[in-house]
């Protein structure tokens, strides 16, 4: 008799705490996931600067195409994303948060495979046809569904945490800023963070950054920044940076915004040409691409210019500004992290005059972080952002002042924060599309 009870208590004890236990395999499920999100998101960041590379060679070669070529490629990929993949639509963040609220549901729309799989291969296309756009967010949203299906498979529960984790290595992924994924969880992705979640979340982005990482090499992604500001400079050039940032910031959200949700009249008559509204977007963005020759794709390169004192012209932050609007309102998967960091760089560069004497790439610094700050409303994953692709942990106080004081001016501009507004737009189920279209053609849904 004893034999028996003490071998049911060992069974017991096997399917509670055995390698086939529910906590092993939700263990296994987030270790798999992120490894795999480590490796997607190192594949698509080099099928992105492939596709920007050869946008590139066809805009050296004949500098009139992309007035062909980026117009009809955004009606082109604003058809596809509706006909096949309406959730793949814009940065991926908004979905992923949309997902929280149903996690289940949307493993068949927002998070599904064939959402996913389509977000990469449009994303792609409109860097070749010379959106300005990046490749961030959809990393966001790919992530979180990798991780969802990696729960999937392990016959784990899918729960919120599950698409919280997998977007927090996303962004860890794609910009080598493990820090700034734990921060992002807490700040956009999560709205009532568990304290039981944080041993997921950073697990889940040490092992995808160290995936990609060990794939890639360790880099910065913008550089290293070595100069630090005087107290004296820092406690003018702060608040300055963080008001003109904030309002810029402010107005890029509020701007994107109404494109999508108001109810002026003339705006909703242009929304219900969707196709021809997308192609005068890729227009917009294809005749300040030729006549500036700056504002294509990620900006990535104007922003390290400006960062190493190198020159940009004044014009570059109303023109990047302009073009990433126009990208992200068209209709299009794409992202803004990358592009609003650039046009932060030119906000920087625009404030850098007045004040000569400091060393010119942290002026540039501070008008990045507020101007992300601004746009996002996540102070402190911009100063972790900033501070890990630059290495310019010397300058914490000063972003971090510069991000609050943007975070509260964009507030006088745009009280509702941009991706919560966007992610409000997003159902989980088919009916929630079929009524979207039936309705008064409100969204490109950026």
């Amino acid at each position: 008799m004893d034999h028996h009870r003490n071998a049911r208590r060992v069974r017991a004890i096997v399917r509670r705490h055995g390698p086939t236990a529910p906590l092993w395999r939700r263990r296994v499920a987030f270790l798999g996931g992120a490894i795999v999100i480590g490796l997607v998101a190192f594949a698509f960041a080099e099928a992105a600067d492939w596709a920007a590379r050869r946008f590139s060679m066809l805009e050296r070669a004949w500098w009139w195409l992309p007035l062909l070529l980026t117009p009809a490629g955004f009606a082109l990929f604003a058809w596809a994303t509706r006909r096949f993949a309406p959730d793949a639509v814009g940065s991926g963040i908004p979905q992923v948060m949309a997902a929280t609220r149903d996690p289940d549901a949307a493993m068949t729309s927002l998070t599904s495979a064939k959402t996913v799989v389509l977000k990469l291969i449009l994303t792609i296309g409109a860097v070749l046809a010379g959106a300005s756009t990046g490749r961030e967010g959809p990393t966001v949203q790919v992530a979180a569904s990798i991780m969802g299906y990696a729960h999937r498979l392990a016959r784990v529960p899918i729960r919120a945490s599950v698409f919280i984790a997998g977007g927090a290595a996303g962004v860890a992924a794609a910009f080598n800023t493990p820090l700034a994924g734990v921060a992002f969880a807490i700040e956009e992705l999560a709205a009532a963070y568990e304290q039981r979640m944080a041993v997921l979340v950073m697990a889940a982005v040490l092992i995808a950054g160290m995936t990609s990482l060990g794939i890639a090499g360790d880099y910065v992604y913008f550089g290293a920044m070595r100069d630090t500001l005087p107290l004296r400079q820092a406690i003018l050039a702060a608040p300055i940076a963080g008001v003109v940032g904030g309002l810029a910031g402010g107005l890029f959200s509020r701007l994107m915004l109404a494109t999508g949700g108001s109810n002026w009249p003339p705006l909703v008559a242009v929304r219900r040409h969707k196709l021809a509204f997308a192609a005068a977007c890729g227009l917009v963005v294809a005749v300040l691409g030729v006549t500036t020759g700056l504002t294509w794709g990620t900006g990535y390169d104007a922003a390290r210019s400006a960062i190493t004192n190198g020159a940009i012209p004044w014009w570059y932050a109303p023109a990047k500004f302009a073009s990433t609007l126009a990208t992200a309102v068209a209709g299009i998967p794409g992202g803004i992290f990358a592009p609003s960091l650039s046009v932060g760089a030119g906000v920087g560069d625009l404030v850098r005059p007045m004040f000569p004497t400091a060393p010119g790439g942290t002026i540039v610094l501070l008008g990045m972080v507020a101007y992300f700050t601004g746009v996002v409303r996540a102070p402190l994953t911009a100063v972790i952002i900033i501070a890990e692709t630059t290495a310019s942990r010397g300058l914490m106080l000063p972003l971090l002042a510069a991000a609050l004081i943007a975070d509260f001016t964009a507030q006088l501009i745009c009280k509702e924060r941009l991706y919560h507004g966007l992610s409000l737009r997003f159902g989980t189920t088919q009916v929630q599309h079929e009524s979207d279209e039936r309705g008064n053609g409100s969204v490109p849904r950026a």
